[in-house]
């Protein structure tokens, strides 16, 4: 599989691709329905986005004839990790926290995410510093961080 960190994926993109990870391996016809149904999506559309998404090698073409297979080939959770990091990258680190708590506020999770994100919150815990510092400008900058 590609490094997802490697491949940037478009909000449009994205809903075609969690198509693809779900059946694993779909034709275009069958990837073409699909994004109809869900979206309204005409076929030019959906042809559009999958061949962008082969361009950026996220998504592979199996097969030597008609009718082609595609397949992800970048892994689910390596692509949203790393859709999260980049965003979480582009900003303020003092807003992080707030931000993360925000999310986890809007989403339903389950009994066993909770568990998980209170592990790892009760280890981060144990290093964690008493303020984040700003990263918005560099630290020879003087500034008066409303962050």
């Amino acid at each position: 599989m590609i490094d997802a960190k490697e491949v940037t994926i478009s909000d449009s993109e994205w809903e075609v691709m969690r198509a693809i990870w779900t059946l694993k391996r779909v034709t275009s016809h069958e990837l073409i329905g699909l994004m109809d149904k869900a979206r309204g999506w005409s076929e030019s559309t959906t042809k559009t986005l999958l061949n962008r998404l082969i361009k950026k090698n996220a998504v592979q073409k199996i097969g030597t004839g008609r009718p082609f297979s595609y397949a992800p080939a970048v892994g689910e959770q390596d692509s949203m990790t790393a859709a999260a990091t980049d965003l979480f990258d582009h900003m303020c680190a003092m807003q992080a926290g707030t931000t993360l708590a925000n999310v986890i506020e809007s989403r339903d999770l389950s009994q066993d995410d909770i568990k998980n994100l209170q592990q790892i919150l009760a280890q981060k815990a144990k290093t964690a510093p008493e303020m984040v510092e700003c990263n918005c400008l560099p630290k020879d900058v003087k500034q008066d961080c409303d962050c």
